[in-house]
């Protein structure tokens, strides 16, 4: 495989309600799942609070190190929404009332027949030069810059704003991935599993216990993007399995 058939992401959660637990995250997994059906690496995952200088940071070493960075929270109408702010400073250009925006805005409020106070048009403020990012459920409009993609932290806009933005993206070669429970916990199986992965370098293979309140296993999963080298692993792992087995029957054949 080469490395331009891999494409990577990250993603930036912004908001003191995350960190602080009030608000429990249901953006980041969303993503993550959609991502990977995509053929698109989610490689980090950052939380930071409503500060500038701190979203400034994360944003700039994200969108430096991959191909795209997705952020959630931060853009509504209140005091604490900056996002919009830091993203501008991030790329060094004016955070404005972009034009369509407020009109957009204008017409849902004047539909609703409800004033389009000051707070309201804080929802219109994004980079110059950014692009729309559709919000079907509440109107105001994510944006997108560079490869800069912000979203609302709201779940049900996070989630549409999302389904917008994916078939605009350029993905990667799929990871496919094949599951072999083993029946024995992993402190039996870390070291020969440690040289299954030396052997098979191109491959991811996970480990996950489980202990059913008698006895510990272990599902692994191997993970590749070539179907030749998912399965040459995936055989490695199984012959693993099968000796400890015979080990343990040696050592006690009434086991």
């Amino acid at each position: 495989m080469t490395q331009q058939t891999i494409v990577t992401a990250a993603i930036l959660a912004i908001g003191d309600e995350l960190l602080s637990g009030r608000t429990k995250d249901k953006n980041i997994g969303h993503l993550a799942e959609l991502l990977t059906l995509s053929g698109i690496d989610l490689k980090e995952v950052r939380i930071v609070a409503d500060e500038e200088d701190a979203i400034v940071a994360a944003l700039n070493a994200l969108r430096e190190k991959y191909d795209y960075v997705f952020t959630s929270g931060g853009i509504g109408p209140t005091h604490d929404d900056i996002t919009a702010d830091a993203v501008s400073k991030a790329f060094g250009v004016p955070c404005i009332h972009e034009t369509e925006a407020m009109k957009l805005l204008a017409a849902m409020y004047e539909r609703r027949g409800m004033e389009f106070t000051q707070a309201r048009q804080r929802m219109a403020r994004m980079p110059e030069g950014a692009t729309h990012i559709p919000n079907p459920v509440s109107t105001a409009p994510g944006f997108t810059i560079g490869n800069v993609y912000v979203m609302a932290g709201v779940p049900q806009v996070f989630q549409a704003m999302v389904d917008a933005v994916l078939p605009t993206l350029r993905g990667g070669a799929r990871v496919m991935s094949r599951s072999v429970t083993s029946p024995y916990g992993e402190g039996d199986i870390g070291g020969p599993l440690g040289e299954v992965q030396k052997r098979h370098p191109e491959t991811s293979i996970g480990s996950y216990p489980k202990f059913d309140g008698k006895f510990f296993s272990t599902e692994l999963v191997i993970r590749a993007r070539d179907e030749t080298l998912l399965s040459a692993a995936e055989a490695d792992v199984i012959a693993m399995i099968e000796s400890i087995k015979s080990e343990k029957v040696k050592a006690d054949p009434a086991a």
